[in-house]
Parts: C-alpha cells; sequence; structure tokens
C-alpha cells in the first residue's frame, strides 16, 4: 500500500498521515519524503499555526564559551526540578545537527561580523539562559523556519497538502473490536465539502500544537485549540503535565492588536519591565530582573496589576538606539508604530497572555504514544524537556529534534507495513443529525469556557476556584456532547469539544498537584514538596 491519492470521494489511504503543518509537522514530512506517501492535514492555512507567531528565536550551543552542560543546566534550572533529564539532554545534545539541517534546509538566520572579520551566527539572549545561544531570523524566527518548510514541501511529489481539514477523531483497532490496539486512521472534516470523510494510514503523527485558546487571552493563532491532545485522549492515550501553562509575560495591551506577542528577545537586550509611573518592579521579585523565567516574571506582572488596578505594565526599550531597535526587532517595530506607539520614544503597555502548554500527550524518544504507529512531536506532546516551566526558545528546538527521531523510527517500521491491507471502517453516520441554526449557542460557551478559564485556573489559582471551573466546565460537557450528537459537524463545534475536553484535562491535572511549582502556583499550597512528579493522567481513571 503506498497509494496517497484519493480512492473515492470519502476516502483517501496514505503511508503516513500528519495531523498538522507546523514546524514539527513539516519537518517530519521532509525527511520522510523519500521513503513514503504522506498527507499532511492543515485545518486552516497551511502557514497558519504557532510556528508562524514565533518571533524570538531556537536555542543552541553553537558559541564556543558555551556548552550543552549550561543549556542542560538553565532548561532543568527553569523546569524547577521536574523535567527529565534524559529527554532534556536528548534534546540538547541533538540541537545543533538539527538546527543545522534547518539552515540546510535553506533557513537564514542572522549573521554578524565577529572581532576576525568572519560571519557568525547572531546570538541572542533570552530569560532564564546563562549564554547567548538563541538563533534568531531578526525577530521574526517562527515565519522564516514555517515559509522555509513549507517551500520545501510543496516541492516533494510525496507529500499531498490537505489545506481546510479538521481530524475529528482517530481509529483505532481497538474501536473495529480488532486485536491489539493499533492505529488505522482519522475520520477528518472536509471544510470546502462540509463532510466527514477517511483517511487510512499505517502511522499517524499528531503534530497540532498547544491548547492555548482555551483561555480569554492568548498569543496563539486561533487554530490552537487542543485538537491533538484531545484525540489521543479520546483513543486511550496518556496525558500528561498539563497543570503548566506558560503565560507569556509581554503580549501588546492594545484593543486592534489581538494576540500579537512581544518577543522574550526585547529583556534579553536589555528592555525594562516599568509601572504606569515608570518604576522598576523586576528586582523586588527577583534577583535576575528582566530575565528571570516567564512563570515569575508574569506572575509579577500579573500582581503588580492586582496590586494598583492598572489595566497593563509597560515594556520599554527606548534607552537603545532607534537604529538598534529598528534592526532587530523590525516586525515588533513597525507593528507597534501602526497602532501609534513608537517604541523608540515610549514604553509598550503589556499583559500576560496564555502562550504555551508544557504538557501533552506521552511520548517516548522516538515520539510513539501509547497507542501503535501513534506519534506525537511538538507543542502536542509531553517529553518530559519543560517539566514545569519552558525555557524561551526550547520549543522550535524540541519540534525539529523530535521530529527527526519520530522519522527515523517510522522509516525503520515501514517495510513491515508496505503490504498491510486495511480494515474495513465503517463511513462516518449522519442519517440522524439536522442542520444547526443555533450557532449563536456555540459561541456563548465558547465565551464562556475561555472566561471562566482565565478567571479560575489562570497565573494564580485556590481550591475553590479549580472546583468552580471543574463544575462549570461539566455541565458544558454535557451540552456540548447532546449537541455533537444532534447537529452536523462544523469546524466551530469541533473546536469547542476539543478545547471543553482540554480544560477538563488542566483543571484535573491542577487539582491534583498540592504545591505551587512552575507556572503552578496555587495559593492554598504556597509551597513546593520535596519529591515532585509529573502529572499523569489516564482516560480510565480521569473521572
Amino acid at each position: 500500500m503506498t497509494e496517497s491519492k484519493s480512492i473515492s470521494e470519502k476516502q483517501h489511504t496514505c503511508d503516513v498521515l500528519i495531523i498538522g503543518a507546523g514546524a514539527a509537522g513539516l519537518s517530519l514530512a521532509l525527511k520522510l519524503a523519500p521513503h513514503a506517501r504522506i498527507n499532511v492535514l492543515s485545518k486552516g492555512k497551511l502557514s497558519e499555526g504557532s510556528t508562524l507567531y514565533a518571533q524570538g528565536g531556537v536555542a543552541a550551543v553553537f558559541s564556543d564559551d558555551d556548552s550543552i552542560e549550561a543549556h542542560v543546566k538553565d532548561t532543568l534550572i527553569a523546569g524547577a526540578d521536574l523535567c527529565d533529564e534524559e529527554a532534556v539532554r536528548f534534546t540538547v545534545s541533538n540541537a545543533k545537527e538539527s538546527i543545522q539541517w534547518l539552515i540546510d534546509t535553506g533557513v537564514g538566520f542572522d549573521t554578524e561580523i565577529n572581532d576576525d572579520g568572519q560571519a557568525q551566527y547572531h546570538l541572542t539572549r533570552e530569560g532564564g539562559h546563562s549564554h547567548r545561544r538563541i538563533l534568531h531570523s531578526a525577530d521574526a524566527t517562527g515565519k522564516e523556519i514555517e515559509t522555509t518548510l513549507l517551500s520545501a514541501v510543496k516541492k516533494h511529489k510525496n507529500i499531498n497538502l490537505m489545506e481546510g481539514y479538521n481530524a475529528v477523531d482517530l481509529i483505532t483497532s481497538r474501536q473495529l473490536n480488532l486485536p491489539a490496539n493499533r492505529i488505522i486512521g482519522a475520520y477528518v472534516w472536509n471544510r470546502k465539502a462540509e463532510r466527514v470523510e477517511i483517511i487510512k494510514a499505517n502511522f499517524v503523527t499528531l503534530a497540532t500544537g498547544g491548547a492555548s485558546k482555551v483561555y480569554q487571552y492568548t498569543s496563539n493563532p486561533d487554530v490552537s485549540s487542543g485538537d491533538g491532545i484531545a484525540l489521543a485522549w479520546r483513543s486511550g492515550c496518556r496525558i500528561a503535565n498539563m497543570e503548566f501553562n506558560q503565560f507569556h509575560p509581554t503580549c501588546l495591551y492594545h484593543t486592534d492588536a489581538k494576540n500579537f506577542l512581544l518577543s522574550e528577545a526585547l529583556r534579553g537586550e536589555g528592555a525594562y519591565l516599568r509601572r504606569p509611573d515608570g518604576t522598576r518592579f523586576m528586582l523586588d521579585f527577583d534577583e535576575r530582573a528582566e530575565l528571570a523565567p516567564r512563570d515569575i516574571v508574569a506572575r509579577a506582572i500579573d500582581y503588580e496589576m492586582k496590586r494598583l488596578g492598572a489595566d497593563c505594565m509597560y515594556l520599554d526599550i527606548s534607552h537603545k538606539s532607534k537604529e538598534f531597535i529598528v534592526k532587530h526587532f523590525p516586525t515588533i517595530y513597525h507593528r507597534c508604530l501602526s497602532l501609534g506607539i513608537d517604541m523608540a520614544e515610549q514604553p509598550i503597555p503589556i499583559v500576560p497572555a496564555a502562550h504555551y502548554s508544557c504538557g501533552g500527550v506521552m511520548i517516548d524518544h522516538h515520539g510513539q504514544t501509547d497507542i501503535d504507529g501513534l506519534y506525537a512531536i511538538g507543542e502536542v506532546s509531553y517529553t518530559g524537556l519543560h517539566g514545569a516551566n519552558r525555557l524561551a526558545s526550547n520549543s522550535l528546538l524540541e519540534c525539529i529534534v523530535y521530529a527527526h527521531a519520530c522519522a527515523k523510527d517510522i522509516i525503520n517500521r515501514i517495510p513491515f507495513y508496505k503490504e498491510r491491507k486495511f480494515a474495513k471502517i465503517p463511513d462516518w453516520d449522519e442519517s440522524q443529525v439536522d442542520d444547526s441554526d443555533e450557532a449563536v449557542v456555540i459561541q456563548h460557551n465558547w465565551h464562556e469556557l475561555r472566561l471562566f478559564m482565565w478567571d479560575y485556573v489562570g497565573i494564580v489559582r485556590t481550591d475553590k476556584r479549580l472546583e468552580r471551573a471543574l463544575h462549570r466546565v461539566q455541565l458544558l460537557q454535557q451540552e456540548i456532547d447532546e449537541y455533537y450528537g444532534n447537529f452536523k459537524v462544523s469546524n466551530n463545534l469541533l473546536e469547542l469539544r476539543n478545547l471543553v475536553q482540554v480544560a477538563e484535562i488542566i483543571i484535573k491535572s491542577a487539582m491534583k498537584r498540592k504545591e505551587s511549582r512552575g507556572l503552578h502556583y496555587n495559593l492554598d499550597y504556597p509551597e513546593q514538596l520535596d519529591n515532585p512528579k509529573p502529572t499523569i493522567l489516564t482516560p480510565e481513571k480521569s473521572c
């Protein structure tokens, strides 16, 4: 079985189905292309994902005065004693090779001329890093990576890009009452044709990104709705550490600037955080000041806003020259200027916003989940790299390193499944389903979910807030399950269904952790436990 073309209007087959078209998914597709027929699913535009908006860069040891040990140590410290050290060493040790692959593929990182007159990569520094080790492309590194990878992918005849497809549910042998528990494919929603189709595949990889859209304020694009986590959960996979939601400290606070993130590299290059009266405050919270890890900076901003009753704090780099600012942060500079903010002359209003999910679907060093043939890579996965808090610019690195590891494992296994005959998969049953004229109900539930998650399960939590959130989310689940069973599939309904499921996982994970650590801060348990363990939930034991 090597065909990736459509068998019928409603059924497709391929060797490998990749759900998601960001850095992780596209890197995997490129590595697999010489060996297999691949379908890559993108529910929105192919370039529309978190990778595109990543500004800061990719962390790797490229300087002689830096070391793998230093990068490992910084990652472990940021992860607040909850990282899997083996995963950290695996990722950091493979960093340079993975970044070199990006460079060889065509990604252009910024360079500078050193004292010897030789060109070298310009390395910046971000919060939590002890050295300059962030390779970047100005302040639009994600865009450079995404567009380069997408351009390369489009040249491969073995890669079939399927734009405008949502994954509805995974299909496993267990669901069809067959032996073992292996992936078979997925039901997918064709948004253009407005119908559910089937994709049969020997291997499926989730590369769907995170779930920050579960919160009212987020730096993520609209597609970050936790789809892969919910898909894996419904299929029986374990999920770990979902209580650790990273809130980026500095998102632009402006009515016309939805989701616009202000890179960590601004503080790495000397920007100060200030109160509305112009005074600095980070030294009151941490000796590392603006270069403290994100959880500390986000809580400090949140505390000052609540203490002063202020709508926002301010990020100020105006003490640097305009030439320096425009050279290093052109995207941010011009975006702010379009909103009437000249960051070379004045501070930028900022607020924290949900940014990154440090937990996800549990995998091994090959990206393999609990279901044979089902993989997960990138933000959707839990590798143990991030622990209780992600070190800045380790995320894009994780995408590339684990995409390569996943590819190696799949390539080794492809020969054993070339002649596999698929079991018959029943078509999607819509015989009892009506069209819905109540889109307003979905929108209302959507807003309610994101608001109470922000209020009750945000930067600072309490047991009472978590209990309220769990009660609210369970009521929403009942309503959505009924709605899902009675009306035709739509993009908004699918995303809401997934977000509500992920919200419940986040809340239950937070309720299990009886301490404050990293990104999880509970006023009822302000101290840290002596021997912290990952929070692991399984579908059978979650209720």
